[in-house]
């Protein structure tokens, strides 16, 4: 009996022996993989290009412009940068006082005008709706021109205000900036890096000589259209010589608005020697507002980073009182009509043609419209002086988006493959549209002949025939198949070259060539010439050669 227990004692002592060298195995193991994590950790810290508290100074675009760069802004402030933003005496959405940037007050205007802006824009639209003549047409196209003219001018005039200030630039110099973020639709920014020997970052869609692309990517004729030739990717003999007269037309807009005002400042204030384009070209990143499920298919850079709905978001809960509203459709959902916020409201008989057409559907429609109330405006029709657009669009109610076809607006339906009826009105508008109807998500009517009839046959077809809605969820899924959220991109290449003081490894030197060098012409023309030599000394060679066979004989008979 002594020695069970004795034995058991043992056994049970043995037993604790072992757990305690397996306990203290376990924390010696756990030991060294904590010290092996936090190796590596530190390792990965140290190695890694990590950005924190880079500064920014952005020299932007008001107007709609200024509603993307915001969202850049309010993002590299979340992830901890300082922004900083040069403002106009005369802003129109940019704010001042925000607690996402730094504000720097210029006593210089910008030429931002929103008065001179709607009254040409109405001015447009009553001419599209009337009728006018050839040269009233022209005319308009000339105000247009000159008030390009002005806004370019007075762009440059406020950075030169911004240069002439010795105080403000050398503030400017002494706040270690990383590096210049701008819009190139306008060129103070680009004059701004140049001058203070920084990296440079475009926020783009368009520049100062139009379409993004242009200045930097292979753009040819062929199947790259121009914008507002309303042509696409595959082209016809005679639409081809469409487009050539476009970019000819581009090329007087340039001489008449660009060339002007940029080629004097820049040899006043960079170099005699130097192409204002040729600033604008040496940019390090353009983070472009599009992808290929907007544009047609083209040639592109590797210093191009694509962002297109970068600004797209997973929508937010409504309102009550909106989502009872939205909810009340039931089956057959909910219209969703606004036209941006430049055009507030349309010409009274023109509501009055779209509000009848509304009410004559079972879907309920919400409007954003700030004029008078049409007389013959339904019940299922409710408007708003603002609505949560993005929140409605990403709604499962939503059916079919009424727009007026700018890029934010199109983009967000793209996100959230939402079919389009669009009315285009002005400027790119038209032609961004045309590369939705050609895709199969939108039916597109001309504004200048629109009626209650063709508006409501245009939603009736978009509702009610399943390809509209089909080929936007395709649209849309292709959109959202990538690696990385475009915001997320935009930012890493922003740090990516703060981390690394640019990136000229990504920047080919054809903005350095001539249009001679660019295209070879020299190369070509060297080689004809070779040929007609060599032949020309060949034929010269046969040419004696039978002479003197043939002269002999000759002389001998």
């Amino acid at each position: 009996m002594h020695s069970m227990v004795v034995d058991t004692f043992n056994k049970s002592n043995l037993l604790k022996g072992t757990e305690l060298t397996s306990l203290h195995l376990l924390s010696e193991f756990l030991s060294e993989m904590y010290r092996l994590t936090l190796l590596t950790l530190a390792v990965l810290l140290y190695s890694s290009p990590l950005v924190t508290g880079g500064k920014i100074l952005v020299f932007p675009v008001d107007g709609s412009h200024w509603i993307n760069m915001k969202v850049i802004i309010e993002e590299l402030h979340t992830r901890g940068h300082e922004v900083t933003v040069l403002c106009p005496s005369d802003p129109w959405y940019i704010k001042d006082d925000s607690p996402y940037y730094k504000a720097i007050n210029i006593n210089s205007p910008a030429g931002f005008d929103r008065d001179k802006m709607e009254s040409y824009v109405l001015k447009t639209l009553d001419i599209r709706r009337q009728g006018a003549s050839l040269w009233t047409r022209l005319s308009l196209v000339h105000d247009l021109f000159e008030q390009a003219y002005l806004m370019h001018k007075l762009v440059l005039q406020m950075v030169e205000t911004i240069f002439e200030d010795e105080k403000l630039m050398q503030s400017l110099r002494d706040a270690k900036f990383d590096l210049v973020l701008t819009d190139p639709a306008f060129g103070g920014g680009v004059f701004m890096a140049q001058r203070l020997g920084l990296p440079l970052v475009f926020n783009a869609r368009w520049t100062i000589q139009g379409e993004g692309h242009e200045p930097i990517a292979p753009s040819p004729f062929s199947y790259v259209p121009i914008t507002g030739s309303e042509l696409s990717d595959k082209m016809t003999f005679t639409e081809r010589v469409k487009n050539i007269l476009y970019f000819l037309f581009t090329c007087v807009q340039t001489w008449y608005v660009v060339t002007p005002n940029y080629k004097p400042f820049t040899h006043r204030h960079i170099n005699t020697d130097i192409h204002y384009m040729e600033l604008l070209q040496a940019a390090d990143i353009w983070l472009m507002r599009n992808d290929f499920t907007f544009e047609f298919p083209r040639p592109t850079m590797p210093n191009i980073v694509y962002i297109s709905g970068f600004q797209c978001k997973p929508s937010k809960p409504l309102s009550k009182d909106l989502e009872d509203f939205v909810q009340s459709s039931g089956e057959h959902g909910v219209i969703v009509m606004t036209l941006g916020t430049l055009v507030e409201k349309l010409p009274l008989d023109v509501t009055e043609d779209i509000a009848a057409a509304f009410a004559e559907l079972p879907q309920k429609v919400i409007w954003r419209h700030k004029g008078k109330k049409p007389s013959t405006l339904g019940n299922n029709t409710l408007l708003l002086d603002w609505l949560p657009q993005n929140d409605l669009l990403g709604h499962p109610k939503t059916r079919v988006f009424v727009a007026h076809g700018g890029t934010n607006g199109i983009q967000e339906a793209i996100y959230h493959g939402v079919p389009l009826v669009g009315m285009p009105l002005m400027f790119d508008q038209q032609d961004n549209f045309f590369k939705m109807e050609v895709r199969g998500v939108a039916k597109v009517l001309d504004y200048g002949t629109v009626n209650k009839d063709i508006f409501l046959e245009a939603l009736k077809e978009v509702l009610y025939e399943p390809s509209y809605r089909e080929k936007m969820k395709e649209l849309s899924s292709l959109h959202r198949d990538q690696p990385m959220k475009p915001l997320d991109r935009a930012m890493f290449w922003i740090e990516f070259v703060m981390r690394h003081k640019g990136a000229a490894h990504l920047r080919t030197e054809s903005y350095k060539m001539s249009t001679i060098q660019y295209y070879s012409i020299d190369v070509m023309a060297f080689l004809l010439a070779v040929i007609f030599i060599a032949f020309t000394v060949l034929f010269s060679i046969l040419k004696l050669f039978f002479i003197k066979v043939f002269g002999r004989k000759v002389k001998k008979e």
